[in-house]
């Protein structure tokens, strides 16, 4: 496909994608937007655009105020904040024949300003029946998928643990930005209470730290070095997006210590990875792990509980290898990305008969 869209009159969806750091709602569009682009004509809008789907620069976008649409009565422009929520509102009022999704994974109470903007789309997507319940208006239940291909078992986990050249034998690790909101904390004070007791771990943290959440982040470093396990407890930053995928591989568990959680991509892709996942009851936790079979569930902001769930998979290695097997068969049968993407487009299709 071509860098940017050639045809404006055939094209059919708008993704946009409007925040320069990259962040779940970007890896999201980035998993799908390439599955929509090969079942209807659609672009991209804005940074981190992935292979399998054109480009529309900012001067096309505004060029198809007098491009009508061939073959259909409006263009979807499928959002997922609020920013581009207000600017598709804005392009609809100024003329451009859209129709407005905006797809929601948030589990709060919408502010006053977000509920003005969900009034006006046209459709609403919704993650799960949690995340449908604070809009407010009805919505499609359109569960997360993962690319099967992407997120992989490694041929040898125990190998592409050697690779990263990090001591121990076994990997454990959270990834996501890192901040209280995420459980950051937990899972190194849990990390703390059991790596002393289990020397063939090594935990990573893997995320993006923004300017407010340093003072938190140095906190945590502070507590490591006091424990005197800076060197198998890693903080290893915001990694480039292609990596990412080579760190599940590495890790045997993989812990999703959430306060508040939208859905919990990460949660997939774990386990899609074969990890073993270990995850508070934030976000779909509970509608995605069978509990003891392919994740283990802990309470939401209890530390006693974290533990009592990480530790039995840290004592037997074997278990937690089998558990990761059990996850991966989850995700193939539930939540792929095909799914996901057919369920979407079946959406697109209602609007367009509307």
């Amino acid at each position: 496909m071509s860098e940017e869209f050639a045809d404006l009159d055939a094209l059919e969806v708008v993704i946009p994608n409007l925040k320069r750091r990259y962040s779940g709602g970007t890896a999201v569009n980035r998993t799908i937007a390439p599955l929509i682009a090969e079942r209807r004509r659609a672009a991209w809008l804005g940074p981190d655009r992935p292979q399998g789907i054109a480009g529309l620069s900012a001067l096309d976008l505004m060029r198809l105020r007098f491009r009508p649409p061939r073959g259909r009565s409006a263009r979807i422009w499928h959002a997922r904040r609020n920013t581009e929520m207000l600017l598709g509102l804005l392009l609809k009022l100024l003329g451009f024949r859209f129709r407005l999704i905006f797809n929601s994974a948030g589990q709060r109470r919408k502010s006053l300003w977000t509920r003005f903007l969900l009034k006006r789309m046209d459709a609403l997507i919704a993650t799960s029946e949690e995340s449908a319940a604070f809009l407010n208006r009805p919505a499609t239940v359109i569960r997360h998928g993962v690319d099967l291909k992407t997120y992989a078992p490694p041929a040898d986990r125990a190998a592409a643990f050697a690779a990263s050249g990090l001591p121990g034998k076994y990997g454990v690790g959270t990834f996501g930005r890192v901040r209280r909101q995420k459980g950051s904390d937990l899972f190194v004070e849990a990390m703390i209470r059991l790596l002393p007791k289990y020397p063939d771990f090594t935990a990573v943290v893997i995320g993006y730290v923004s300017l407010d959440n340093l003072p938190f982040v140095e906190g945590l470093k502070q507590r490591v070095a006091a424990a005197g396990l800076a060197e198998r407890i890693r903080f290893l930053g915001e990694l480039p997006i292609e990596e990412v995928p080579l760190w599940y591989q590495r890790i045997l568990i993989y812990v999703m210590a959430s306060r508040v959680e939208g859905f919990g991509l990460t949660m997939l892709e774990a386990m899609a990875s074969g990890a073993a996942v270990v995850a508070t009851r934030a976000g779909s936790a509970e509608r995605v792990i069978a509990e003891g079979v392919d994740g283990a569930l802990a309470p939401i902001s209890d530390i006693e509980g974290l533990v009592a769930a990480l530790e039995p998979l840290m004592q037997d290695p074997e278990r937690a290898r089998r558990m990761g097997e059990k996850a991966r068969e989850r995700i193939e049968k539930d939540f792929s990305r095909e799914r996901e993407v057919d369920e979407i487009v079946a959406l697109y299709r209602r609007l367009w008969g509307k």
